[in-house]
């Protein structure tokens, strides 16, 4: 896929066999100029959509300055508006106006500058299909000069710059588009430190004696030689390993691997509940972070304390590739791509939009309002519908709609209303906080990563595992200590190669006990029967083991206890106290653990059918409650217990 994109980089940029490329210059009256530009796609309009809406690298493939947020005046703020300014000798600023969007069809921005030569600036980028295949884009742009340097000088740089810098971006953009490739493999020239190159061949043979996979390490490094610095900047394994087509725990773990022996560096980042967007980013450690955050963006303030708060992504060491950080835009609608539609709308007006949706759930809500509106995006769904907002609230029924539905838009309000329909889940490819501390790799490789004193944050549902060797103080009597305490180290061994196998982790060990973490409670389940049937049966000269487990789930806190991540709460208080009820080679579970629909199947699962016998109880601290628990055993060693003994 790289040669391709090579050589189609390298190709005739000039050649009009597929784009049209179309200039026409106005001079109203009014003092205000406008430009506007026309090309042919071959693409499709969803396709392009998220490399020409990505404005942070637009901006940057077209030669306009890195950008600096400043804080905003007395009234300024609101609604999306931002102060910035380029970084300049002579710096230029301005306010700029929220981005407005109706994806995948047009966006547009209005700035009002404060010095230099113009006065405004407004952009407007339209994408319509074409009956036949294909998608019209036209980019238009109007001007007020300032002064006599403004009306000068925009001809020049928006009359033919400008169009030659926009036509090599846009019929990149559309060759790469059109062959259904990611804007990830769009490629720039690359700078490795000097010495680089045996560092990083030092680094491959360290990440194969860890066990690494030779082929995605060498893919790992093709990533970090050529990718684009925007995409290292926030490299994300999963979307790695969806782009190469493996598993995303094995590039997950390559990435981890990889920050052990430096080739890549973490990045904790804490994202906006509101825009998703990353409104502080901690490098190295976990220690370094608060979780008491300003979204610049929504000019909110925050606790980053839910189980998708905070994203771990990746970056190349600087001593390998420096990667540049430059924000080139810091609003456009691909930095928001979960929101399909973004519009300022003025007290009592109406619009009418008609975005292209994904299936699923949407909210409609605004920057000032209260609440928000729930859709369902379904094969069945409404083909219109009308939103409208006042002062009470929302008014409207929740309602399922179609991916392409016509959707009214009503301010009732005496406010403007920056309004947002955005989709309700977040992006399954991001690395949360949550799901990598929870992951065995991550525990052994980083031991000391932990959280400030004080801090913690949420980690959704958890199943939490308990387990302890039944028995254990006459095995030490028995066999004497050093004997005993080799078993013990080996059966610790059995629970960590098992619980690795399950995507878990052993967050401690307390004496013989273990407590581990999964984020499913089948993982657990069947961690804990191989487990089990591992040291029951051990090889000859070896003395069997009876492991005793319980497991629940729900949720729960993560943070710092005794120097390390640990979990806090009540359902991890539930769990513990659920241990001291299983015999040994049986598994306790909650009845929440029971009803999951996986565990169910692993129950009744015909290969290796499980017998469950329901039982209630009530647990120390919890006096007032009574729990419905289960006790799970192989259905064969269930019949066999339940054998009646023969008379000789």
């Amino acid at each position: 896929m790289h040669k391709v994109l090579i050589e189609l980089f390298t190709q005739q940029q000039r050649k009009k066999r597929y784009t049209e490329h179309i200039m026409e210059q106005n001079h109203p009256q009014d003092g205000r100029l406008t430009y506007r530009w026309e090309w042919q796609l071959q693409s499709e309009a969803d396709a392009f959509w998220p490399f020409f809406a990505d404005t942070n690298r637009l901006n940057r493939d077209t030669g306009i300055f890195p950008v600096q947020e400043l804080p905003p005046r007395d009234g300024e703020a609101g609604n999306g508006r931002r102060r910035l300014k380029f970084r300049l000798p002579l710096p230029i600023s301005w306010v700029e106006e929220p981005f407005e969007w109706v994806a995948p069809y047009r966006y547009g921005v209005l700035r009002h500058y404060d010095n230099g030569p113009l006065r405004t600036m407004r952009v407007l980028a339209q994408m319509t299909p074409k009956p036949g295949g294909g998608t019209t884009l036209v980019y238009e742009t109007w001007v007020e000069p300032r002064n006599i340097i403004g009306r000068l000088s925009a001809p020049i740089v928006l009359g033919i710059i400008a169009p030659r810098r926009f036509n090599k971006a846009v019929q990149l953009y559309d060759k790469v588009a059109a062959i259904a490739a990611p804007p990830e493999l769009l490629q720039r020239p690359y700078r490795l430190v000097p010495g680089a190159e045996g560092r990083m061949k030092t680094m491959a043979d360290q990440l194969l004696a860890l066990g690494a996979s030779e082929k995605l390490v060498e893919r790992l490094l093709q990533e970090i030689k050529q990718a684009d610095d925007l995409v290292l900047a926030h490299l994300r394994p999963y979307a790695l390993a969806d782009r190469w087509g493996v598993p995303r725990r094995s590039v997950l773990e390559l990435a981890l691997m990889a920050t052990r022996v430096g080739l890549l560096d973490f990045q904790w980042e804490v994202l906006c509940p509101m825009c998703r967007g990353a409104s502080d980013r901690v490098h190295n450690h976990l220690s370094e972070m608060a979780t008491n955050v300003h979204c610049p963006t929504c000019n909110i303030n925050f606790k980053a304390d839910t189980e998708n708060a905070i994203e771990l992504t990746f970056a190349p060491n600087p001593s390998i590739r420096p990667v540049e950080r430059t924000e080139f835009c810091v609003a456009g609608p691909q930095q928001t791509p979960h929101v399909a539609v973004q519009l300022l709308l003025p007290p009592g007006a109406k619009r009418t939009v008609t975005p292209r949706l994904n299936f699923g759930r949407y909210r409609a809500r605004t920057a000032l309002l209260a609440g928000n509106q729930q859709f369902l995006v379904a094969e069945q769904g409404a083909t219109q519908a009308e939103i409208c907002m006042d002062s009470q609230g929302w008014h409207a029924e929740d309602k399922a709609l179609s991916v392409s539905a016509a959707i009214e838009l009503y301010n009732q309000t005496d406010e403007e209303q920056l309004f947002i329909l955005e989709q309700m889940a977040w992006s399954d490819q991001a690395i949360t906080a949550a799901e990598v501390i929870s992951l065995q790799r991550f525990r052994d490789l980083f031991t000391r990563e932990t959280l400030q004193p004080g801090e913690q944050f949420a980690v959704g549902s958890l199943t939490v595992l308990f387990t302890d060797l039944r028995d254990s103080t006459r095995l030490y009597r028995e066999i004497g200590d050093a004997p005993a305490f080799g078993l013990v180290r080996n059966h610790f061994d059995v629970l960590h190669e098992a619980i690795d196998a399950e995507e878990g982790a052993i967050v401690k060990t307390i004496g013989d006990a273990v407590m581990a973490v999964f984020r499913r409670p089948v993982s657990a389940m069947r961690a804990m029967a191989r487990s089990q049937q591992i040291l029951a049966n051990p090889p000859d000269g070896i003395r069997p083991l009876q492991l005793k487990a319980a497991i629940h789930a729900g949720h729960s806190i993560a943070v710092t206890l005794n120097e390390r991540l640990d979990y806090f709460g009540t359902n991890i208080n539930i769990a513990a106290r659920l241990e001291k009820f299983s015999q040994g080679d049986d598994m306790i579970i909650s009845d929440f653990v029971y009803r999951d629909p996986e565990v169910q199947e692993f129950i009744t699962n015909p290969d290796a059918p499980m017998q469950a016998t329901a039982f209630e109880t009530q647990l120390k601290g919890f006096d007032d409650e009574c729990f419905n628990l289960w006790r799970v055993v192989p259905a064969v060693a269930h019949s066999v217990a339940n054998e009646p003994s023969k008379v000789e």
